[in-house]
């Protein structure tokens, strides 16, 4: 990737963040489906008054953001991305408990917290050990599973904006939780989230994580892929819809429907997003054939020319 339509301000913005600014790099190594072309631009975060700093020189330059996290929700065009992606550090990833009220910082990992909050005698968390993202991925699309998601115990999150340079504490109702839907944006960054917990006993909620654990890998592939593709219609399973329109096993390329869960699409090492996306579309036509019922996709896509 070299001339962009957005040289200019990419270059105002590398100037800027000096040695911390990479370009072209693969954004493949930083999904689950490892897979993906590069970034234009790329920086990695590393505490609050870096990302604070960046947010007015991003929102002048009016370049595109990316918000990376832990990429386990994500699916990169072959082609890249023409803008900034940006990456939180480990100096996102604390988390603090205080009673029932846990902080965890954006990078945090979503099977850490659970834990850790199991740890300290609190409940409700469980659910997410299954998850393979972060705290500020999971607010962004509502992440849950197994009976519970976060608008169930979210408080409050710090958010900064680096395409309008905002920076501000939002509360939980203000953020349109829905069924893997948010209103944070592709450009806000979550800093911080607060959780209340409820007080639980630490051997019981060690056991439901244990057959959390043990139900995901029975039920659910591994491999290079991005967990439920798409999310489930009002009343019926998508991973049901998909098996009966008979697209189970299918593969297009370097993508394939998981044998294993007809709702998981497993990337080839080496293999393209293109394909995966191609895949994902092929899927979406025969179930809509088969059954009437247009899927929509949980997987956040970035690069291709049609949603």
């Amino acid at each position: 990737m070299t001339t962009t339509p957005h040289g200019g301000g990419l270059a105002a913005v590398a100037a800027a963040l000096g040695p911390r600014a990479e370009t072209d790099v693969a954004l493949g190594p930083f999904t689950t489906y490892r897979v993906g072309g590069p970034a234009a631009l790329f920086t990695t975060i590393d505490d609050e008054a870096q990302l604070v700093a960046l947010a007015p020189i991003v929102a002048e330059a009016g370049v595109p953001v990316l918000v990376v996290g832990k990429g386990s929700n994500l699916l990169v065009a072959d082609v890249g991305f023409d803008g900034l992606a940006v990456r939180l550090g480990d100096g996102f990833a604390d988390i603090a408990v205080d009673g029932t009220t846990v902080r965890a910082g954006g990078a945090a990992s979503l099977p850490v917290t659970a834990r850790r909050t199991a740890a300290a005698g609190l409940t409700g968390f469980e659910w997410a050990v299954g998850v393979p993202g972060s705290i500020g991925g999971a607010v962004r699309m509502n992440a849950g599973g197994h009976g519970s998601d976060m608008a169930a115990s979210l408080v409050r999150v710090r958010v900064v904006d680096l395409v309008a340079g905002e920076d501000g504490v939002v509360n939980a109702t203000d953020l349109a939780l829905g069924y893997r839907t948010s209103s944070v944006g592709s450009s806000q960054v979550v800093v911080w989230a607060e959780l209340r917990l409820a007080v639980g006993d630490p051997a019981t909620s060690q056991a439901e994580i244990s057959e959390i654990v043990r139900w995901r890998r029975e039920h659910q592939p591994g491999g290079a892929n991005a967990g439920s593709v798409f999310t489930n219609p009002p009343g019926d399973s998508a991973g049901r819809l998909i098996d009966a329109a008979g697209c189970k096993g299918l593969r297009l390329g370097t993508a394939e429907v998981s044998p294993k869960h007809a709702n998981f699409i497993q990337a080839d090492e080496g293999g393209s997003a293109d394909d995966v996306w191609a895949l994902m579309a092929e899927v979406r036509s025969r179930v809509l054939a088969h059954s009437g019922i247009d899927l929509h996709a949980e997987t956040r896509t970035v690069g291709f020319d049609a949603p």
